[in-house]
């Protein structure tokens, strides 16, 4: 099956169906990925706060040195975390994801989150109460830090990630080189109907993540909404001989999104890349669309 591409800012195409390696356990991420690329997934997609970039990277190392994908058929992601946003720091964060990552450049790296922790080792600085500890760097001063990667051929493209559109519009007015992709929570129960026309409208790509409503982050309660689990997702899945699983990730694709995909299960890394050969009618796709109530699985504080 073809995975449909979009094309960037910078010209590169960029696979629409991603694999996704988030909550992805360290013995288990470097076969998932490997099966994935078996499989036909080429654009793959990790952060250096995953805590699994070097197994990632050993996945990689070890399609592209058998033959099964050249380097030039692969699109790797990965993020900037929220304790190295200093203009200072960003630098010295992506060299480190490009080595455990056993690569000489990266697709396209994206500021994690806007808010800036504390400078330091610590992925997550807290005081002696516990609180998290702020830092006071400005995402515009870690954006023009992030151009100077390009500008040095380390990395191909740069974006944004959870980022909002007043953010997003703050970059892009100083941006020199235009914010490529946005990678946010979206699935039927947050479609961003509003982000993505402003996505679309500006000649950025968006990325959905957790397009399942993440059935597996940690901090899920019982009562949580469950797109998974939703009967008119059922329904449709049902009239299309499919899962639900992979209606609601061809959803954001006939949208026009660039979607991400995650599992370490290998049945289901391969359930989850049939999705291209079924169309959703005009009235499936509006009574997916209706189910949103702008419910986030994921809120940090700021």
């Amino acid at each position: 099956m073809a995975v449909p591409f979009q094309k960037l800012t910078n010209g590169a195409n960029m696979p629409r169906l991603g694999f996704g390696t988030w909550l992805s356990e360290p013995n288990e991420v470097t076969d998932a990925v490997k099966k994935a690329i078996d499989i036909g997934y080429r654009h793959i997609d990790t952060a250096h706060v995953y805590q699994n970039e070097k197994e990632v990277g050993v996945a990689l190392n070890a399609k592209l040195t058998d033959g099964t994908v050249k380097r030039e058929d692969l699109f790797v992601v990965t993020k900037l975390w929220k304790a190295d946003l200093h203009p200072e720091d960003v630098k010295n964060a992506f060299l480190t994801s490009l080595k455990d990552l056993q690569l000489e450049y990266i697709d396209l790296y994206l500021i994690h989150w806007p808010m800036a922790y504390a400078r330091g080792k610590e992925m997550f600085p807290k005081d002696e109460n516990g609180k998290i500890r702020y830092g006071d760097t400005d995402y515009l001063d870690t954006w023009k830090a992030m151009e100077l990667l390009v500008d040095e051929g380390l990395c191909k493209a740069i974006g944004l990630s959870n980022f909002n559109r007043k953010q997003v519009d703050r970059v892009s007015a100083v941006a020199r080189i235009p914010v490529s992709v946005l990678q946010v929570e979206c699935n039927p129960y947050l479609t961003q109907e509003d982000l993505v026309s402003y996505c679309k409208s500006n000649n950025i790509a968006m990325t959905a993540y957790s397009p399942l409503g993440s059935p597996a982050r940690p901090w899920i309660k019982e009562e949580d909404p469950f797109p998974l689990k939703d009967p008119i997702v059922a329904t449709i899945a049902k009239a299309h001989n499919k899962t639900p699983a992979q209606v609601l990730i061809h959803f954001q694709l006939q949208r026009g999104l660039i979607v991400l995909a995650k599992s370490v299960t290998p049945a289901r890394i391969k359930e989850n890349f049939e999705v291209m050969d079924f169309q959703l009618s005009s009235e499936e796709m509006k009574a997916i669309s209706g189910l949103n109530r702008n419910y986030r699985g994921f809120l940090l504080e700021w």
